[in-house]
């Protein structure tokens, strides 16, 4: 009898990935068998990197994970997540402000599929401060980013600001 593989997804908009978000992908991997970061690709904001261009960065970033692959949706999350055999989400926490606003997330994913849990990791303290907002802001007016993200990133994030 085969075992069923443990699948969970890392849902954002890793408008660039950061630090912060890698921590979290490199531990949440080490937890699961696969695990899918999946790019939301959210109409109602004003992106800086497109969906393509999010996913090859992370791409890029993760390659030395070999349980890790990149994906994107636009859907319900939850429908994604059965379309990809997955039942758990990672969600990172900084904050307790981001607590409560992730807890009424898993909440509602909750109603909407009772099988879906949702595991709440806290991010390393020193990215606590991290967003990918910040780095966005920092980068813009030419400020170092070089502690912030990885070189792939800070490479595009050079080029976009030019």
């Amino acid at each position: 009898m085969s075992e069923k593989l443990r699948v969970a997804v890392y849902p954002g908009s890793f408008d660039p990935v950061t630090f912060g978000h890698l921590d979290i992908i490199r531990r949440s991997a080490k937890q699961f068998d696969q695990l899918i970061v999946a790019v939301l690709n959210n109409t109602s904001k004003n992106p800086l990197f497109t969906v393509e261009e999010r996913k090859e960065m992370l791409r890029e970033v993760t390659s030395d994970i070999p349980n890790v692959t990149i994906d994107s949706f636009r859907d319900l999350l939850v429908r994604f997540m059965k379309s990809r055999n997955a039942n758990v989400i990672i969600r990172g926490i900084r904050s307790v402000t981001d607590f409560e606003y992730e807890l009424t997330l898993a909440s509602t994913n909750h109603l909407l599929d009772s099988d879906i849990d949702t595991i709440f990791m806290m991010t390393n303290p020193k990215y606590s401060y991290l967003s990918s907002s910040i780095v966005k802001e920092i980068a813009q007016f030419k400020g170092e980013v070089t502690e912030l993200v990885p070189q792939a990133v800070e490479r595009r994030l050079v080029e976009k600001y030019k």
